[in-house]
């Protein structure tokens, strides 16, 4: 008889969950919803297409060793103490490395998460999303597409009318108040 471990059976879930979305193709979503094609969106929030390309040196003079370490090498911030988990202002939240528009307060909501969380970007132009394979889980890794800085994850769990929970880091993030431009 086989013992089955705890361990066992979550490891094996795991793998199934991987599989799953790698034959269904999720890994890479590219595709554009209705709500948030460049077509609904003011063009000037729609980021340039010239990319950012900056040595580490660079980046780290230009941000602190907290964006540094999430924004550029991958990190992530404890749940419930970044800047913005709680946050509530209106306006928009913009790449701290480039400053490309990536969501609106008009999408945040309390996911309970910890880390601020909104049910859609303000343009999927602005947000590329890659396999991530890290902690022996398989996710969908959000990152700026004009500079590559590291946001957070997105998930299925979010509220409609997407279904999506983009589950950003503070510290990835710049606010600017709606009456800012």
């Amino acid at each position: 008889m086989i013992k089955v471990t705890l361990t066992t059976v979550i490891l094996a879930a795991l793998i199934l969950i991987g599989l799953t979305q790698l034959q269904g193709g999720e890994m890479e979503k590219n595709s554009k919803s209705e709500k948030n094609s460049v077509k609904d969106i003011p063009k000037d929030s729609v980021m340039s297409e010239k990319k950012i390309n900056k040595t580490d040196d660079e980046w780290q003079c230009s941000l602190t060793p907290e964006q540094f370490r999430i924004a550029r090498q991958k990190g992530t911030e404890p749940a419930f103490s970044g800047l913005f988990y709680n946050f509530k202002e209106p306006g928009r939240y913009v790449c701290v490395c480039c400053g490309s528009d990536l969501f609106s307060s008009d999408t945040k909501y309390e996911s309970g998460s910890g880390w601020p969380s909104f049910w859609a970007p303000i343009s999927d132009e602005n947000i590329a999303m890659h396999t991530d394979t890290s902690l022996a889980m398989v996710r969908t890794e959000l990152t700026c597409r004009n500079c590559g800085a590291h946001l957070g994850h997105v998930f299925d769990d979010g509220p409609q009318p997407t279904g999506q929970r983009y589950c950003v880091n503070s510290a990835s993030l710049k606010f600017i108040k709606k009456d800012e431009k």
